[in-house]
């Protein structure tokens, strides 16, 4: 799914110029506490997301279900900006100009990490998978170091617990020596883009309209893999009424609910949410992936893969440290603009 978070856990060492924000939703007001819920229920979408995924393995190859439940997303978000007016700041020439660039970019890297998550899950438990995918949380800090961005020490710590996490789940002893959960690696890749898919982000959010972003990434992100499903999965893959029909309820979930409803809850609710709150609400995505998992696939969990989720959601919850402190001091729901960025865990 593509989350916004707050990006608490990176330090920027200078100050940011920045263009003045595009304001999507005006008009609209929440109270901290409806916007925790909301935010509570983008979690909850986002996590039993994974059983949609999941159960559509069974019908439609992994890039063709991408193609389609992204296009859907894209559609279901995009009347959205008929009906939300949009405040125009800056030079529109300008914005259009990041948008373009911006969301090509954003919708490859997002092609290609929820490709390798959805070939993740054909191999791997729901649950595991939404605790390895929620792993983006801890990389992000992480990859920030490439563009100079200083690190806290939380950081490195929850890095440290969710290797450890990650060791229980992909290396699996038989007496005889240790094997490698191929799956679960790849889910472990796409965790990767995901982080990279929010440094980009945070970059652009602020001098773009979030929907139209939003819109235009989907929209590449379905054409790339539509190409790519065509070549690796076949021309069967341009038959997408036949797709509907095998994978109804995968499809309509993923599509509308986990990419175009959560989304733009999300957008939404955390301009009222506090980052504290943030950081443990969204957190949450993994305990509804593992809780759909065992409810409704009946998927059972020994203590092995138990300690090492556990150690995963510890990691990330440390590496929110800095921003659970930030949220305390600051007593109020305001943020820098510099401290929230939007990114997928699609």
């Amino acid at each position: 799914m593509v989350v916004l978070i707050a990006r608490g856990s990176i330090r920027t060492p200078r100050p940011i110029r920045r263009s003045p924000r595009v304001d999507t939703v005006p008009a609209m007001r929440l109270t901290p506490v409806t916007a925790d819920l909301l935010m509570l229920l983008t979690a909850a979408i986002w996590g039993f997301g994974f059983i949609a995924q999941k159960e559509a393995m069974d019908a439609v190859g992994p890039l063709t279900f991408n193609a389609v439940r992204f296009g859907i997303g894209a559609l279901a978000i995009a009347p959205l900006r008929f009906v939300i007016p949009r405040i125009r700041n800056g030079d529109r020439r300008s914005e259009l100009r990041l948008l373009w660039k911006g969301g090509l970019l954003l919708g490859l890297v997002v092609a290609v990490a929820s490709a390798f998550q959805q070939y993740g899950i054909v191999g791997t438990d729901a649950g595991p998978a939404g605790f390895i995918t929620g792993l983006y949380v801890v990389f992000t800090p992480l990859l920030g170091l490439i563009v100079g961005v200083r690190t806290h020490v939380a950081t490195w710590i929850g890095c440290g617990l969710a290797i450890g996490g990650m060791w229980f789940l992909a290396f699996k002893g038989d007496g005889e020596g240790f094997s490698v959960d191929i799956p679960a690696m790849l889910v472990l890749v796409g965790a990767f883009g995901w982080a990279t898919q929010v440094l980009i982000v945070d970059r652009l959010s602020p001098r773009t309209d979030p929907i139209e972003l939003t819109v235009f990434q989907f929209l590449i992100v379905a054409v790339t893999s539509m190409i790519a499903a065509i070549i690796f999965e076949g021309s069967s893959a341009l038959n997408i009424p036949h797709i509907l029909s095998v994978a109804t309820w995968e499809v309509l979930y993923s599509g509308v609910l986990a990419i175009g409803v959560a989304f733009f809850v999300q957008i939404v609710a955390q301009r009222k949410s506090p980052p504290a709150h943030v950081a443990i609400l969204l957190s949450l995505e993994a305990v509804f992936a593992a809780l759909g998992g065992w409810w409704l696939l009946d998927e059972t969990y020994d203590g092995r893969t138990m300690f090492g989720c556990g150690l995963m959601l510890a990691g990330i919850l440390a590496s929110q440290v800095p921003r659970l402190r930030s949220g305390r001091k600051q007593g109020s729901n305001r943020t820098d603009p510099g401290t929230r960025g939007a990114g997928p865990d699609v």
